[in-house]
């Protein structure tokens, strides 16, 4: 697989990191020249100051100013480069990784991601690069790293993969941190659900269908679901079903037994089981006294 960090694979199956250059370096009067690579690369700057110039698909160029705690994050296939004015210098601390099948004691990618919110967020939020500011959380962890690296080669150890499942989450943290409440993507995944909800209650849905709506995992989209709302995707969906259904025994003419067909539940015996379980009393019931309500108003 490439090199990026948004591909749905990380997400539903088990990767590893597996790196492909790192560098702990000062530089100096310095222009490189643009390239790209089929990797993610982390450039963080330890002191002095830089710009990391981006080239985009037509070919415009944005310049990312950098000073100290600060790094750009930039997908796999992105050109850029850096440069270093004249009279100028800057340390660096620089990683580039790639992924590969999963293997080692450390949590794989997609279990991380199935585990973390924020991380989730982040493999499903895209962008071409990502300017962070750090309160040195993620300095000392990439530090560690590109130091393990440094004795244990590209290939790594256990130790290597433990850091980079640190830096994965402190990294996806410190983005959600940085955006504003308006913008938190797991609210706004959660309020397309709910939407969608309420647009298809009337016939047979299943959990994988909402998180493809709104374009998520499943597994994640149940974990914020509840965390925002307080019930599960199928809990939300029976108590709407069971609202409208007792929207339609009060205000129309439609025989009970039909009822189920209205608000999308093709078992009739299991419609009454969770009317009376949402409600306290069957269909029957709830229309007859609806019926005894109208007459006593008259």
């Amino acid at each position: 697989m490439n090199g990026s960090l948004f591909q749905q694979a990380l997400l539903d199956g088990d990767y590893s990191p597996h790196f492909l250059a790192y560098y702990y370096k000062q530089w100096s009067n310095y222009t490189m020249a643009y390239h790209q690579h089929n990797s993610t690369e982390i450039m963080y700057l330890i002191s002095g100051s830089c710009v990391v110039e981006v080239r985009d698909e037509s070919g415009g160029h944005t310049p990312f100013r950098l000073k100290r705690g600060e790094m750009i994050l930039l997908d796999a296939g992105v050109p850029h480069r850096l440069i270093v004015g004249e009279g100028t210098s800057c340390r660096m601390l620089n990683v580039e990784f790639a992924f590969t099948a999963y293997g080692g004691v450390a949590p794989s990618v997609g279990r991380l991601a199935r585990e973390e919110e924020a991380l989730a967020d982040l493999l499903q939020s895209p962008f071409d690069s990502l300017v962070l500011s750090d309160q040195e959380e993620v300095f000392h962890v990439l530090k560690a790293l590109v130091l393990e690296l440094d004795q244990r080669g590209k290939s790594g150890n256990s130790m290597v993969q433990l850091l980079f499942s640190e830096l994965l989450l402190r990294l996806s943290r410190l983005r959600r941190e940085s955006l504003p409440a308006s913008q938190q993507p797991s609210q706004l995944y959660v309020r397309r659900a709910v939407e969608f909800l309420h647009q298809n209650y009337d016939r047979s849905i299943q959990v994988k269908e909402v998180a493809l709506s709104v374009n998520v995992h499943p597994g994640y989209l149940q974990r914020i679901f509840r965390t925002h709302t307080g019930q599960t995707l199928t809990d939300y969906l029976n108590r709407l079903r069971m609202e409208k259904a007792q929207m339609l025994l009060g205000q129309s003419e439609i025989p009970v037994a039909e009822i189920a067909d209205y608000v999308g539940i093709s078992s009739r015996q299991y419609f009454h089981l969770l009317f009376k379980k949402y409600t306290g009393c069957t269909p029957v019931e709830y229309r007859n006294s609806m019926d005894r309500h109208s007459w006593s108003e008259e």
